[in-house]
């Protein structure tokens, strides 16, 4: 009798790329803990204040995020190099590891994308930060910033033109999932899944959400890879109590 293919999908989270320097996202000291002195990450990171305050989005989003531009890939990384993924990170690691072809559903910290439509397609381009002097004092850099993101100042104040101002490529708090982030794509990439692997994220995203849901109506299997795994209300899981690079090497 034929063995059925193997068609598992990763679905990867913060906890992957801890061990690469990259703070989780809700620890003491990740991305979403830490805003400004007047907003908190969810108020900072918003298309909103991208547009309404670019001088502080980009400061903001230039030291939470540019910083660790230099991570590298560790081993779990590498080991995905060539498995079906679909991450939540925009650190970009999996694609530094050789993976050349997973989905990165919340974008890349290494690419930009025009200010313009969230529905209009376009295709990524590199950020190049090594353009930008780190060293620079908070309003020199915020100038940098702001001309590097081709934003031009009106009236004394900076103003987002659609179709010409640039900005990161991550999918913002105020920001729809969609074809700029390949979401139909992971959608046929979860529908399509034997089994759909949960490694090294909290379930606190709306992705893990969409693919639990999926799973569901497939009657999919799902292994959920966690130090200390949330259980969750289905039949059909395997929990491995460990860490992803003890399920990597022991699979």
């Amino acid at each position: 009798m034929q063995k059925p293919i193997n068609k598992k999908l990763f679905i990867t989270g913060a906890g992957v790329s801890a061990s690469s320097g990259i703070p989780t996202f809700r620890g003491n000291d990740g991305f979403w803990t830490i805003g400004s002195i007047n907003y908190t990450p969810q108020e900072m990171a918003t298309r909103q204040m991208y547009e309404n305050d670019p001088f502080q989005f980009l400061l903001w989003y230039y030291k939470r995020f540019a910083k660790y531009k230099d991570a590298k890939p560790n081993f779990v990384h590498k080991w995905l190099s060539d498995k079906k993924l679909i991450t939540q990170n925009i650190d970009g690691l999996d694609f530094k590891a050789g993976n050349l072809d997973y989905i990165p559903i919340h974008g890349r910290l290494d690419k930009l994308i025009k200010y313009d439509n969230e529905f209009t397609s376009q295709e990524p381009i590199d950020a190049n930060w090594e353009n930008i002097d780190n060293t620079l004092k908070d309003d020199e850099l915020s100038l940098a910033l702001i001309k590097k993101f081709k934003i031009p100042l009106i009236n004394g104040k900076p103003k987002p033109q659609l179709g010409y101002s640039l900005k990161p490529y991550v999918l913002l708090f105020d920001e729809m999932y969609t074809e700029i982030y390949r979401f139909s794509e992971a959608e046929k990439w979860m529908e399509t899944a034997n089994c759909i692997v949960f490694m090294g994220t909290s379930f606190s995203v709306n992705i893990t959400s969409i693919a639990l849901r999926i799973a569901l109506l497939k009657n999919t299997s799902i292994e959920i890879v966690d130090p200390n795994p949330i259980k969750l209300d289905y039949q059909n899981v395997k929990y491995f109590s460990m860490s992803a690079e003890e399920y990597c090497k022991n699979n």
